[in-house]
């Protein structure tokens, strides 16, 4: 009796789950049509040229890294290339950014599907439910068109992809589908300890450290092969990255943007790396604090979480945590950067998670406010309503990392 009872559980749970991630994805499909139209459309500031260069480089033989430049990680190869052999050869920017934006809405929606079915397993309840697929089936609307040009719905669905694996006990699928996100987009990088740590504490030391070694074999599969073509073109790509200064709408900025309205305090904003960036003493500086801090922040979510205990409810916390304390902190905050945080926020438990999800919402509606409307004023004229959203935005990033990793009423005592 008790057999057929868990069985039948476990198809209802099965049958939910499917419901939720059809409805979620069907709800993320009407936000993704409604970006394309009125007031989305306008201004979009997009990457697709980049991404339609390397594509056809790619798709006409060229090595990546050895024949051209590319500043992405070699995972990231594939969103590229797939819409070139879409579209004929020499396509208008239009067929690819087409191609490439149906790619992306493939992405989208299979990542909110993963977090409802995430959320099924983790045993949400229909508030629960509710708010968390809202959260990533709407988020399109929030942040505006970045997410039609942008390839950070890959690595987003490889991260949903990896924690509800992760949450049914496959944990050396969790772990090869976060390495493929590493060579993706180098952020799921801060996940990995938070994963071994919760496999080791739930399984054991040995697959904790079988599953690292599948992340690891993984992310070398991806990245030797051109290491071994081009290791000076790999290692310039890395550096690239690395070595970028304080970009424009980053927390650092935005209070040096705050001073030169309040006090006058001269900035000089110069192009490089790809982005719009505060050079100077002040702004070099502020980059050096600001890269130290993250460090720790990151760190100290990681420690947090070894030293208690393995559940869901806290997975879901040092997961969205750790990749908030990364954005926020960063030396670079690009608008598409808030994609990562979507659908780890929308898996967060109870008030926490409601109080969490409002603050994301509030963070990606005024990243459109300024972005792309605004933005070159910003960069060019230092304008004075895009400079103060963008230090609320980022305040606001800071207000959620807070939230994510204030002690609970009831804090689970340290594992010693």
């Amino acid at each position: 009796m008790d057999a057929r009872r868990a069985s039948w559980s476990q198809q209802a749970d099965w049958g939910r789950a499917a419901l939720a991630a059809v409805a979620a994805a069907a709800v993320f499909a009407a936000a993704w049509s409604v970006v394309h139209y009125g007031f989305y459309a306008d201004n979009r500031i997009i990457d697709t040229p980049v991404y339609q260069r390397y594509g056809d480089a790619i798709v006409d033989g060229h090595v990546p890294y050895e024949d051209f430049t590319v500043e992405y990680p070699p995972a990231a190869l594939p969103t590229f290339a797939v819409p070139s052999l879409i579209v004929s050869r020499g396509a208008s920017r239009d067929s690819y950014d087409r191609a490439f934006g149906f790619l992306m809405a493939i992405c989208g929606a299979a990542a909110v599907a993963l977090v409802a079915l995430t959320l099924v397993r983790d045993g949400a309840g229909r508030v629960r439910l509710a708010a968390g697929c809202a959260l990533a089936a709407l988020a399109p609307l929030a942040l505006g068109s970045v997410l039609l040009t942008r390839f950070d719905l890959w690595p987003a669905v490889l991260v949903a992809a990896a924690l509800a694996a992760l949450l049914t006990g496959r944990e050396r699928l969790a772990l090869g589908a976060l390495g493929l996100g590493i060579a993706a987009k180098i952020y799921p990088l801060v996940l990995l300890p938070i994963f071994v740590a919760y496999v080791w504490k739930r399984h054991g030391r040995r697959p904790a450290l079988i599953a690292l070694g599948v992340a690891a074999a993984v992310v070398a599969v991806c990245v030797l092969p051109f290491v071994a073509l081009s290791p000076h073109g790999v290692w310039a790509s890395s550096l690239r990255q690395t070595s970028r200064p304080l970009q424009i709408e980053t927390l650092g900025s935005g209070v040096l943007l705050a001073l030169h309205q309040i006090a006058g305090l001269h900035l000089t904003m110069v192009s490089s790396h790809g982005s719009q960036n505060l050079a100077g003493r002040l702004p070099d500086a502020l980059a050096i604090v600001q890269a130290v801090v993250e460090v720790a922040a990151v760190v100290a979510v990681w420690v947090w979480f070894a030293r208690g205990p393995a559940d869901a409810g806290r997975l879901f916390r040092a997961c969205a945590a750790a990749v908030c304390a990364f954005i926020v902190f960063g030396k670079v905050l690009s608008p598409q950067f808030l994609i990562w945080l979507v659908p780890l926020v929308a898996l967060v438990r109870g008030r926490r998670g409601l109080t969490a999800g409002s603050t994301l919402v509030g963070c990606l509606v005024l990243t459109q406010l300024w972005f792309p409307y605004r933005y070159w004023r910003l960069a060019l004229h230092f304008d004075a309503v895009a400079s103060w959203l963008v230090l609320v935005r980022d305040l606001g990033l800071v207000a959620l990392l807070v939230v994510l990793v204030w002690p609970a009423r009831r804090e689970p005592a340290p594992v010693t």
